[in-house]
């Protein structure tokens, strides 16, 4: 049997593209290339540029891949200018996904912050697929302003669903705004949830994780059930450039869903 080379990439076709905000877009790829878990990752190709990781922003049981992506570096800008019907290569899935047999007849409680409710997002759907497998869905989002909440379409209908709880939040509002301010940690004095049982998940950016974690930490959640999104680090998506360790810990391999357990004694886990 010919061996399979884990750095081919399949060739894929952009669907189509939805601007989220100013600088973050949904890139919808044509067909399910890969199948994956919710909390793995893939590698986006963008040819003649680059590769850079990515986890899925759509549902596992979808009939299209969907990726929603932050314009920072080399290869995020040259997706951002590729156009419907273009090519792209896909390499994936990698990592380790949610334990979401562990989180079934439990109260679920996510946190978000800016782009990082991206990778939260199919964890979400993943969780509605099969909602009645699970008690509650507490989803809490931070954003930095009002423009820079992403699916702001899809938050009417989630909204409608029973047995999802939502409060968001953002740093600065505007005229248009009638929510709560401040950054997300604000929005977290209450948690209606038994932290001795439930599964926390946290997404976003760094400082905004670290904060995050510590008062999930402080208000009683078990170490090893507060699930942490490390994808910032990471680079080849198989363990070889060591661009991702933490610790003893790989986050390509390992993760990028790891515990606060797997990661507390990392001096560092957030940079």
């Amino acid at each position: 049997m010919e061996a399979v080379n884990p750095y081919a990439a399949i060739p894929a076709k952009i669907k189509k593209i939805i601007p989220e905000t100013p600088n973050i877009t949904t890139f919808i790829i044509e067909g399910m290339p890969i199948e994956f878990k919710a909390g793995q990752f893939a590698e986006l190709t963008v040819p003649g540029v680059g590769e850079a990781p990515f986890t899925p922003s759509s549902s596992p049981h979808a009939d299209d891949l969907e990726f929603t992506i932050m314009k920072v570096g080399r290869v995020t800008s040259a997706l951002f200018d590729l156009k419907e019907g273009d090519q792209l290569g896909v390499r994936g899935p990698f990592g380790k996904p949610y334990p979401l047999d562990e989180f079934k007849g439990k109260d679920v409680f996510i946190v978000g912050g800016g782009v990082g409710f991206a990778p939260l997002r199919s964890l979400l759907l993943a969780l509605i697929h099969d909602i009645n497998d699970y008690k509650k869905i507490y989803v809490r989002y931070g954003a930095r302003t009002p423009g820079d909440i992403v699916y702001k379409h899809l938050l009417p209908g989630w909204r409608k669903l029973s047995k999802l709880d939502w409060l968001l939040t953002v740093d600065v509002g505007d005229e248009t705004w009638k929510g709560r301010f401040g950054v997300v940690t604000v929005i977290l004095d209450e948690i209606p949830v038994n932290v001795k049982v439930a599964p926390a998940i946290v997404c976003g950016p760094p400082l905004m994780m670290k904060f995050v974690t510590q008062r999930l930490v402080e208000a009683g959640f078990q170490h090893e059930k507060i699930y942490l999104s490390m994808e910032q680090n990471m680079s080849c998506g198989i363990g070889k450039c060591n661009h991702c360790r933490l610790g003893k810990v790989y986050v390509c391999k390992d993760g990028p869903v790891l515990t606060w357990e797997d990661v507390k004694h990392v001096e560092e886990p957030f940079v």
